[in-house]
């Protein structure tokens, strides 16, 4: 077995070289920090982290005045996993000396948390925590439908951050003022929204359209229907299979149509032809009825849709794990995901905590050359501790998921930078 298969014995011994070498603590401290200058005083120590530490040891309400103090004390703990939380009105580490009620969560990123285990009644190429690249394509839709709704296009926010969460499923952080500034009523408003797939288990029928479809739904559905050939009928086979074939025709209105289409699967086997079947009942029902005539266009969201865990988006003092934390099970990196290249996101090919320490010892020809770039692109580093850490990740698979993190902190920048603009042109005016 090569070394870089992960372990999760060899834990306790990657954790402190992985802080000490790997944890890109500049661009982490940058990213909370928010400029400094375009936020309120002690935002970033205001700011709670949380830390599971070896034998399931939580510890909350942690906090940290500066880059260097977070950097001493996590690789002092060297945390399994980290959480991010909330910037409070006082110092989280000292939440137990303030006056009772007046520990208040005040601002927190929009987030979002997107769990494989949630389509499980969609997908049975897996099931809980395991996933392959036939299920991966609803995450891949997910992050699509999502991304496109928040962006100017419905909600306005420019600033998301999408991350891998190291094993099955995805998270977003919307990073804009506007939206760390969101109450909770205004955060559960978002979700609602965003929200589609309604009932529990017992739900057979989750997807209920009405009369004329929402512009958002409308939008939603042209991803869909991009995907849902290859995803459903043929990845997933739902029309292929007794079983998946009865769960489909479940979601079919009327007991005429559904006996009408399970006489015509008698004859036609072909998952594709099976589908437009379904397609032609549904196009005749447009022109006879108004009640269901969009029933296929609720079975391709239904299977297909992404199924948000509101909890987590509504609450302004919710925990979310951190980018960059190591998944404890999988040994997988909690990386940004880049959208340019979403489609080709491979979560087996991210790299494990393992992996990028093994390749910390392995000789670069390319070595001198690196190191020379770096000299000039960090000249004005004092650091010679950070220098090298930046060497470090740059020698290892990590470094492509942190150069996408730079240019997501470069783009946060040049917001910050014109607000601050903004505002001293208006006291120039005065």
């Amino acid at each position: 077995m090569p070394s870089s298969d992960y372990d999760p014995a060899c834990l306790p011994d990657l954790l402190p070289l992985y802080y000490r070498r790997l944890f890109p603590f500049a661009q982490y401290y940058r990213w909370l920090n928010y400029g400094g200058a375009s936020v309120q005083k002690n935002y970033f120590q205001n700011r709670e982290f949380s830390f599971t530490l070896k034998d399931d040891i939580y510890v909350r309400y942690q906090s940290f005045s500066s880059q260097s103090e977070l950097e001493k004390e996590m690789q002092k703990m060297n945390p399994y996993k980290i959480d991010i939380g909330a910037v409070y009105s006082h110092r989280p580490n000292q939440h137990n000396t303030v006056k009772s009620g007046s520990f208040q969560a005040l601002e927190k990123e929009l987030v979002f948390d997107i769990d494989m285990t949630d389509y499980d009644d969609v997908r049975s190429c897996c099931s809980a925590a395991d996933i392959c690249s036939k299920c991966w394509t609803l995450m891949t839709i997910a992050i699509r439908i999502l991304d496109r709704s928040l962006r100017p296009e419905d909600f306005g926010f420019h600033h998301l951050l999408w991350v891998y969460s190291g094993r099955r499923g995805v998270h977003c952080w919307v990073c804009d003022e506007a939206a760390r500034k969101l109450s909770a009523a205004a955060r559960s408003a978002v979700a609602e929204y965003l929200s589609l797939i309604k009932g529990g288990e017992e739900t057979v029928k989750k997807v209920v359209l009405t009369d004329p479809i929402h512009p958002f739904i409308r939008e939603s559905l042209t991803v869909v229907e991009r995907y849902f050939p290859q995803y459903a009928l043929q990845d997933q086979n739902i029309l292929g299979r007794k079983e998946s074939e009865e769960k489909v025709l479940a979601l079919v209105p009327e007991d005429i149509v559904k006996k009408e289409l399970q006489e015509i699967f008698q004859e036609e086997r072909n998952p594709e032809r099976r589908w437009r079947h379904i397609e032609a009942q549904a196009k005749k029902k447009q022109t006879t009825a108004k009640k269901w005539q969009y029933f296929e266009k609720e079975i391709m969201l239904q299977y297909c849709y992404p199924r948000l865990d509101v909890n987590v988006s509504k609450g302004v003092n919710h925990l979310l794990k951190s980018p960059f934390s190591v998944h404890p099970k999988t040994g997988r990196i909690s990386v940004p995901i880049d959208l340019k290249d979403v489609e080709k996101f491979d979560p087996f090919a991210v790299p494990t905590i393992s992996l990028i320490c093994e390749e910390l010892d392995r000789p670069k020809a390319d070595e001198d050359e690196a190191k020379s770039e770096d000299a000039k692109e960090k000249e004005n580093e004092q650091d010679s501790a950070e220098k090298r850490k930046i060497r470090d990740y740059k020698r290892t698979s990590l470094a492509k998921y942190v150069k996408y993190f730079d240019q997501f902190l470069a783009e946060m920048a040049d917001s910050w930078k014109g607000k601050l603009l903004r505002q001293s042109d208006l006291q120039k005016e005065f």
